[in-house]
């Protein structure tokens, strides 16, 4: 019979999981210390725990597993909160470790170090943003709550919490048997398929709207495939951005409302018949629309259920949808593309002295991308996201929706220790929170290569009030910590610079890169200028 520690080592592994990230404490040393000793799954230490939870996220994001995370007790797992929050909202599946107090311990009537209020107040807050729990403080049903939880994960795709009292690491447990798969029901699932190719083959302009959830559930290129089969035009949301990178033959772009091209807008807006796989019904993706989804017109997949017009099918998971319909597809020829149907991105940056906005940036990484071939990419919240709607469609993992601060550089961090190089895009404000995880590189030879904006500015909150004084920030001179922490950073100031930076990046192998692009103030890119215009327009019709 295996210990505690490793059986959940060993389910962890089965149900997808690659790696894990965490802090030591007192309260899960000793699981710590099977993680290290057992090499069950490579474990990676950052420096605080927002960076753990965030690099959990964007790991789960890109391979499609679990993330893990892994934090003592109390002040460990309260530090966790923000990012797990995150992955919630944009449906990562993130299992949280936590130690915690033993029963003796928990039955001595001291109050313990960590303690908040109660023992258990930690468990009553992470049942707020986890989908599932288990307390493991029994050998005899541990296995079983194991299973339970992980299946959630990764059916629900969603965060799930699992407290691991210090006293249960070396209980001796049976195996952690894996539940079966949660299918849909047969008679609902060829009804929906049914109802869902009647509405389509009625539809003289249908077009198909992804979201993350297809990247959560790996079934990207089912969607692709269903696509081409069923002729459909394919638009990502503004957080599904990134979706679909190997197909351009079916995405024409991405969805932006009033901020975005305005072909995409109207290939969606005017559209009769709207699929919508994966989608977060959510203000980023869908705030600056000019036309509101109509039900009448909707078809909405998500959240293991599916929304046709009034008609709601429940408990059916999307990869099973996808399945039925294509297999009572028939082929339909491609749907002709109006005129400007189709996204062209900036390009062709002049190498010239020039001082860099924004969206010189994304001209310079399509150049790059260009010559040396795409890259994965993580963004943060600000101008660097919306920069990011104007490169090639590349893998991108960014807090589009929750748009917490801080969520690029250890996102970056977690998808280098998944064995992908990434490209990484965040602001200075964002820098100051958890940029300074990049010190972590050396330790594990990750070679990351960062596109710090630096404007000494809060710029998103600028553009909303652009009068105050309190977005301003001083000038950390970042590029020139980078050596210190085992990088290599340098300030560019000019286009020219900013090219030749990035090329040279390319080639460094071994350490991380740190390019610090300075930006005047009040310069935004092109795409958050016509967000800011789109969103102030939507502000003043719902006040009117």
């Amino acid at each position: 019979m295996p210990t505690l520690a490793n059986a959940l080592l060993d389910a962890l592994k089965d149900h997808g999981a690659r790696e894990i990230f965490g802090i030591p404490g007192d309260f899960v040393l000793p699981f710590f210390k099977v993680i290290e000793e057992s090499g069950t799954l490579p474990y990676f230490t950052l420096s605080h725990e927002p960076g753990v939870g965030f690099a959990a996220d964007a790991a789960a994001r890109y391979h499609g597993g679990l993330g893990v995370a892994v934090v003592t007790y109390g002040a460990g797992a309260f530090n966790l909160v923000n990012s797990i929050a995150g992955a919630y909202a944009e449906r990562s599946p993130v299992v949280v470790i936590a130690g915690a107090p033993g029963a003796r311990e928990r039955a001595s009537g001291y109050l313990l170090h960590h303690q908040v209020r109660t023992v258990d107040t930690q468990l009553a807050v992470f049942k707020e943003f986890t989908c599932d729990q288990a307390v493991l403080n029994d050998p005899a049903t541990a296995p079983a709550e194991i299973a339970r939880v992980l299946r959630s994960a990764q059916e629900l795709s969603l965060p799930v919490y699992i407290e691991f009292p210090r006293d249960m690491v070396d209980a001796r447990v049976e195996p952690v048997v894996r539940l079966p798969r949660r299918a849909a029901d047969p008679g609902a699932l060829a009804e929906c398929a049914e109802e869902i190719l009647m509405r389509i083959a009625k539809a003289s302009s249908p077009v198909l709207v992804v979201d993350v959830e297809i990247r959560r559930y790996g079934i990207e290129e089912q969607v692709a495939a269903l696509a081409r089969k069923l002729g459909l035009p394919v638009v990502t949301t503004f957080m599904g951005r990134g979706l679909l990178g190997a197909s351009d033959d079916v995405v024409v772009g991405t969805y932006l409302g009033a901020a975005g091209d305005p072909a995409v807008t109207r290939l969606v807006e005017d559209a009769d018949l709207v699929l919508m796989f994966g989608v977060i019904l959510c203000d980023t993706n869908f705030a600056l629309s000019t036309n509101a989804p109509d039900p009448r017109r909707t078809i909405l997949a998500a959240g293991r259920e599916v929304q046709v017009g009034h008609h709601v099918y429940r408990d059916l998971p999307l990869a099973d949808l996808l399945a039925g319909i294509e297999a009572s597809a028939t082929q339909h020829p491609p749907r002709p593309r109006k005129a400007g149907q189709g996204m062209a991105y900036p390009r062709g940056l002049p190498a010239d002295d020039r001082p860099i906005a924004p969206s010189d940036i994304a001209a310079a990484i399509n150049d790059l991308f260009d010559r040396h071939g795409k890259m994965p990419m993580t963004a943060d919240i600000g101008d660097c996201l919306f920069t990011a709607m104007e490169i090639d469609n590349t893998a991108l993992a960014a807090p589009g929706y929750y748009a917490g601060m801080g969520f690029g550089v250890p996102a970056g961090f977690g998808v280098a220790a998944t064995g992908l190089r990434p490209l990484v895009l965040v602001g200075d404000g964002a820098f100051q929170m958890t940029g300074w995880e990049l010190g972590n590189c050396r330790r594990y030879g990750l070679d990351p290569i960062v596109v710090l904006f630096n404007n000494c500015s809060w710029e998103m909150l600028r553009v909303f009030q652009p009068e105050s004084k309190f977005n301003d920030l001083d000038d950390w001179h970042f590029a020139d910590i980078a050596k210190s922490i085992g990088g290599f950073g340098q300030r560019v100031t000019t286009r020219h610079e900013l090219a030749t930076a990035l090329d040279a990046a390319v080639a460094r192998r071994g350490q991380f890169s740190l390019i610090e692009v300075m930006l005047p103030r009040g310069v935004t890119s092109d795409t958050l200028a016509r967000f800011v215009t789109g969103f102030k327009a939507a502000r003043e019709r719902m006040s009117g």
